[in-house]
């Protein structure tokens, strides 16, 4: 771990500053300057790669939670797999430095953070990677996508128990989300729907993104997104949040924070009461 200092948490930028210059750097400065202060989070770039000659790498965060009453609840949460959609990375540093302020948020939970999966896409403002692929259309598919490569086997090695992908939506008037995996999935969004309607308007149509929806909740999604490995028996939970992104930024970022605190003291609470069972 790194050792802790007595500097102030610093505060995330905002949206001018993290992408006036955009860099991937430039947007990571906040995580960074909290991994170095903070006693339980560690970043490190992962899945090296080359794109025209130039050299990428996909950013990892792990923030280690206090020691909670049973085994280590290990999350992964992935954003910006679209780089025109920066809102969830933004979101995570937010998120980090509440956890920093509110440690009992993440008690008992080992989180993975990947906050920039396409950083090329994020350089050039596309929703693609400079490859001109949709990375969130090739999970699984034996894919010679570098970026996705990485993540598949992130997925594979970690043995999440949850999966969770920060998304923002143009065509949207207000927050929804996808369902996969586990029973208690919808459980799980149904409560983050809610508290971060303190932030944002949800969206009621009764179809969404071509898919029908209930109250915001959407149970099919798109070949080739982002899931855990197909086919376990016993598969994760998997949630993807989709703010609306013509919505001001910082009510997208609040209500981001506000769902995953809330995914988080649920499936503590929801574990809690299996254990007891």
């Amino acid at each position: 771990m790194i050792a802790t200092d007595t500097s102030p948490i610093p505060a995330v930028p905002s949206a001018s500053e993290a992408l006036s210059r955009r860099t991937v750097q430039r947007l990571l400065e906040p995580l960074d300057l909290l991994a170095r202060q903070s006693s339980r989070l560690v970043g490190v770039s992962h899945g090296r790669f080359e794109v025209e000659g130039r050299p990428y790498s996909l950013p990892r965060y792990l923030y280690v939670g206090r020691k909670g009453g049973g085994e280590v609840m290990r999350i992964g949460i992935f954003a910006t797999l679209h780089g025109d959609e920066p809102e969830g990375a933004l979101a995570l540093a937010r998120f980090l430095q509440t956890l920093e302020e509110q440690p009992e948020i993440a008690e008992g939970y080992a989180l993975f953070l990947y906050p920039v999966c396409n950083p090329t896409g994020f350089e050039d403002r596309t929703r693609h990677s400079r490859r001109g692929r949709d990375l969130n259309r090739e999970f699984w598919k034996q894919t010679e996508e570098p970026e996705v490569r990485f993540l598949e086997s992130e997925i594979w090695m970690q043995g999440f128990d949850g999966i969770v992908t920060l998304h923002s939506d143009d065509t949207s008037d207000g927050l929804y989300g996808f369902v996969r995996g586990a029973v208690l999935s919808e459980h799980l969004l149904g409560p983050a729907l809610l508290e971060a309607g303190r932030y944002l308007p949800r969206n009621h149509r009764d179809r969404i993104d071509g898919f029908p929806a209930a109250s915001g909740i959407i149970h099919e999604g798109y070949p080739g997104m982002l899931q855990s490995i197909p086919g376990l028996p016993r598969p994760p939970f998997e949630i993807t949040l989709e703010t609306p992104q013509r919505a001001p930024l910082h009510r997208q970022i609040n209500a981001l924070v506000a769902a995953l605190q809330t995914i988080l003291v649920e499936y503590r609470y929801l574990q809690a009461i299996a254990q007891n069972i």
